[in-house]
């Protein structure tokens, strides 16, 4: 099955502040129908990478079988260690970067990976904020999913955030 994904993070007061992610999935059913599903969560005190970061992941965790899967993110943090082969290099290292400091969000990045194995993932750049409908979406939904009420947001409780 082709799926084709759109994320977008962000954060309030970046970092420490409260942050959301949205994420947009579509599938076309053998019929010719076109299915969409919406995802959004807001973060108590985190950061806007640690969200474009799980916009991604809960959307291939979301998926229940193997898919081909266009991902779209306006995240170069994300295409780029994908598309650059950072990932392979963090991992020869130790998970350390080119500046020879560990990788933050590590956690993430683990999950990431482990979410994006079952599928075959094309990544995808969009500028954003360009009028992109989909990316402009998924902004709105992370950001109003970073602007519920204190009580209604989830705790984010990675340890790498700063």
């Amino acid at each position: 099955m082709k799926v084709i994904i759109y994320t977008d993070g962000a954060a309030k007061i970046n970092p420490d502040g409260p942050g959301g992610y949205g994420a947009i999935l579509q599938y076309t059913d053998t019929k010719g129908k076109l299915h969409e599903k919406e995802m959004s969560a807001g973060y108590d005190k985190t950061t806007n990478n640690r969200m474009e970061l799980m916009g991604v992941i809960t959307a291939l965790e979301e998926l229940k079988r193997p898919c081909e899967v266009d991902l779209f993110t306006d995240s170069q943090y994300i295409t780029n260690a994908f598309n650059r082969g950072w990932i392979a290099n963090w991992k020869k290292n130790g998970w350390r970067n080119s500046a020879n400091k560990p990788v933050k969000n590590l956690e993430l990045w683990q999950r990431l990976i482990a979410a994006a194995r079952k599928h075959t993932v094309t990544w995808n750049w969009v500028k954003g904020h360009s009028g992109h409908p989909e990316n402009e979406r998924c902004d709105a939904l992370a950001v109003a999913a970073a602007e519920q009420p204190a009580g209604e947001l989830l705790h984010d409780d990675g340890k790498e955030m700063r």
